[in-house]
């Protein structure tokens, strides 16, 4: 009897040493105060490389409920549930305790915005890998931060990346993969700055639906100092898709490759009724006082625009907020001028609201169908339709996707990227590059008043 006993036990302790080695092997996710709903976002598909256990770290309160609530709404949902466990510490040391812990190799940052930057960089000098939503820096003093940042992940060997959905939503993919065929597109144009070669806009709106509900944001994502403006907050994505497009593959030096001409911003108005629907909130937080004109209207700098030189090419952006889209979601509009043709998205009511992608050749009798075969092998079921102004890219089924299916997407490229240290060389470069134009543009644009 006693054999058997000692060899249960034996037994026992190889199968728990398995156990162990296998979670080491696998890529164990913290999610660090989570305060944004892309947070969530990034937990609503499984992944085979992810351990199911998320540890969760945070200072408690609604944020964190409104976190655990998505996170819940996914493991129950009917089709295709994920099965995340959720192990959450809260107190105020919960950094410390993350520090002292080691229970995970990804640290996922995603709410608000003025400690970001702090996260960032002293998870990277404590061993963590970072995977963080934009924007990792909302200031110049942030910028520093992050350039020691990557300083410290190259150091240790560590992998710290930006979660850019809109590159994998399939018109910029499809764009940028039409601008790099001279037969269709020619070459980028230069532009002026009164005539850019390359113009976005973005419009998104405080009222919206993320997973099937209306969105409850926190109060402090009104506040400018805590989110950080439009100009350094969603112009990241727009700066980020000028560089992975017009410059595919090639490395940005922000030193040497870009001029900032000039930035403005303005003001979005939000009433304190619109305000209490989207936060569920009485009234307006004492530390947005100060922007609230009569307690009644609150005015926030959640629009700008840059215009900008890179690599000798002239290029503007612009991100803008409202409360409330007219039909439809999020909006986007996007020029690129070639020498041959001009590829524009447009996301307006012809276009019901989805973005879509036009062809208009410089040569109103060019005809792009034989070239764009090309494009057909690599992208099956994207067809061209001729319009009033050229041709129209059109999508088979398996393509129409939207936004929440981006974060998978991006967060497998990172789990790629961590798993085989093969993140393309000119991707830390362009990531500092896109910060410090946005964060100098904020500078600027302040200098106005």
């Amino acid at each position: 009897m006693k054999r058997i006993t000692g060899l249960f036990i034996v037994l026992s302790m190889i199968s728990c040493s398995e156990q162990q080695q296998q979670k080491k092997k696998s890529i164990q996710l913290i999610t660090l105060d989570p305060g944004h709903f892309h947070a969530a976002l990034v937990q609503k598909t499984m992944y085979n490389d992810v351990d199911s256990v998320v540890h969760v770290y945070s200072p408690g309160g609604k944020d964190l409920q409104s976190h655990l609530d998505k996170i819940d709404a996914y493991n129950t949902r009917t089709d295709n549930p994920t099965h995340w466990k959720e192990e959450v510490y809260t107190g105020n040391d919960f950094f410390e305790k993350m520090v002292a812990d080691k229970l995970g190799n990804v640290v996922v940052l995603s709410g608000n915005n003025q400690k970001k930057a702090d996260y960032i960089l002293k998870s990277l000098q404590n061993g963590f890998n970072v995977f963080a939503d934009k924007p990792m820096a909302i200031n110049s003093s942030q910028f520093e931060q992050l350039k020691q940042a990557f300083d410290a992940a190259g150091k240790n060997n560590l992998l710290l990346y930006d979660i850019m959905t809109e590159r994998f939503e399939i018109t910029n993919t499809l764009l940028r993969a039409i601008s790099m065929d001279p037969e269709i597109f020619g070459t980028l144009e230069k532009g002026t700055t009164a005539d850019p070669a390359v113009v976005k806009t973005s419009i998104h709106y405080f009222y919206k639906f993320v997973s099937g509900n209306v969105l409850t944001r926190p109060e402090w994502f009104f506040d400018a100092s805590q989110q950080g403006e439009g100009i350094a907050d969603v112009m990241t994505h727009l700066v980020d898709l000028v560089q992975w497009e017009c410059f595919p593959e090639q490395t940005i030096d922000y030193l040497k490759d870009l001029q900032l001409d000039s930035a403005k911003h303005w003001t979005t108005d939000l009433s304190l009724n619109q305000f209490k629907t989207v936060t569920k909130a009485a009234a307006f937080p004492d530390y947005l006082k100060s922007s609230a004109a009569n307690d009644t209207l609150l005015k926030i700098f959640y629009n700008g625009s840059i215009n900008y030189t890179i690599k000798g090419v002239h290029a503007k952006t612009t991100a803008l907020w409202d409360y409330q889209a007219p039909a439809g979601g999020d909006n986007y509009y996007a020029l690129m001028r070639g020498s041959k043709a001009r590829l524009v998205i447009k996301q307006g009511a012809e276009e019901k609201y989805k973005p879509t992608l036009y062809i208009e050749p410089v040569d109103k009798n060019f005809n792009p169908t034989e070239a764009f075969k090309k494009i057909q092998t690599k992208y099956p079921g994207v067809e061209l339709v001729k319009s009033t102004t050229g041709w129209q890219v059109t999508l088979s089924d398996q393509y129409k996707e939207g936004h929440e299916e981006h974060f998978a997407r991006v967060t497998q490229n990172m789990l790629q990227y961590l798993k085989n240290k093969n993140m393309p060389a000119w991707e830390v470069p362009n990531m500092l590059a896109k910060y410090y134009l946005t964060t100098s543009a904020l500078q600027l644009a302040g200098k106005q008043h």
